[in-house]
Parts: structure tokens; C-alpha cells; sequence
């Protein structure tokens, strides 16, 4: 995966490579119908990739919302501690990926996304009506998660007009817009 960061006058500027899946490799998946870690062993085994670049389509809209044990009114302190219960979301164009169960102890000394909750829909507007659904479906209980946070960002003026960029989460949490 190749990153890069835009400026306001749309100018292109390279920020990392990176050699491995990345986190956001679902919304890719979503929007091509495509299973990059079937490729990726595909590859490893001498095989060819299954398409062509030119075979790749892009479809519809995909969010990805990474869950964190954290408080994020504490500054996204870390909120280490055991689910005592969990209901994950589901339905027409929601994915969850996660390894978390009722009784999972989630411990102070790594990262603190516990989960991934992942839509598709046909266009950015669809997309957003799902995910707030599917925010409202999640349950975690027995420590803190930012699925509120999460949910109030959906509901972003900004964050629905697509007018956001690397200053908006603080912009965000400082004035709530």
C-alpha cells in the first residue's frame, strides 16, 4: 500500500509504503468485490493474481469505523478491562471484523481497536445510514469504546459533506463539527 496526503489545492504529496494488509484493506474489498488476502496467498504460492487491473471495478461507497477500547472525552485514554457483554452488528452490506466475545479481557499493553465495523452501500449517503445503524446496533459492555464518538462523527455536517481532513478529528473534538 501506497499512501498519500492532500493538500487544499489538491496537490499530491507521498507519505509511507507499507509491505503488508493494511487495517483499511476491507473498504477495498467492499468496493471491489475482491479478497486481498486470497490474492496475497494466491501470490505467495506462485500464482497468478486472479484479474487484471483493467478487470478491478469500483462500486459504491465503503466506511470503516475502527472500534476502541478507549475514552475518547480523556483524551482516547486506553480502557483496558473485560467484555461483559457484546452484540455485534449485522445485516445487508455491514461487515465486523474482530476476535472479541463476551468474557475477552482486554489488556492495557497493546492497542486498543477491538474492532472494525465496515459498510457498503451504493453511494456515501447509503453508506452513512449504515453505519449509524449498524453503531446502534453494537453493544460492548464492561469497558469504555468510542461508538458514540463514532456515531456523533456520521452525524458530522463535515464529515457528511465529505469536507473533512487530517484536522478534523481535533477540530471535531474541540468544537463538535
Amino acid at each position: 500500500t501506497i499512501e498519500f496526503i492532500v493538500d487544499q489545492e489538491g496537490k499530491f504529496y507521498f507519505m509511507e509504503m507499507n509491505t503488508r494488509i493494511q487495517v483499511e484493506h476491507g473498504v477495498t474489498e467492499l468496493v471491489t468485490d475482491t479478497d486481498l488476502v486470497i490474492e496475497q496467498i494466491r501470490v505467495c504460492a506462485g500464482e497468478p493474481l486472479s484479474m487484471t487491473q483493467e478487470e478491478v471495478l469500483l462500486r459504491g461507497h465503503a466506511i470503516e469505523c475502527r472500534i476502541n477500547a478507549e475514552i475518547p472525552e480523556k483524551n482516547f485514554m486506553p480502557s483496558p478491562g473485560t467484555i461483559t457483554a457484546l452484540h455485534l452488528p449485522g445485516g445487508n452490506g455491514v461487515r465486523v471484523d474482530t476476535a472479541i466475545y463476551t468474557g475477552y479481557k482486554i489488556p492495557m499493553e497493546y492497542d486498543s481497536m477491538i474492532a472494525k465495523v465496515l459498510v457498503h452501500g451504493k453511494d456515501r449517503q447509503e453508506a452513512i445510514r449504515k453505519m449509524k445503524g449498524a453503531l446502534e446496533e453494537m453493544l460492548v459492555l464492561g469497558v469504555e469504546t468510542n461508538l458514540d464518538f463514532q456515531y456523533k462523527i456520521m452525524q458530522s455536517e463535515a464529515f457528511v459533506e465529505g469536507k473533512v481532513d487530517t484536522g478534523f478529528i481535533e477540530r471535531f473534538t474541540l468544537g463538535g463539527k
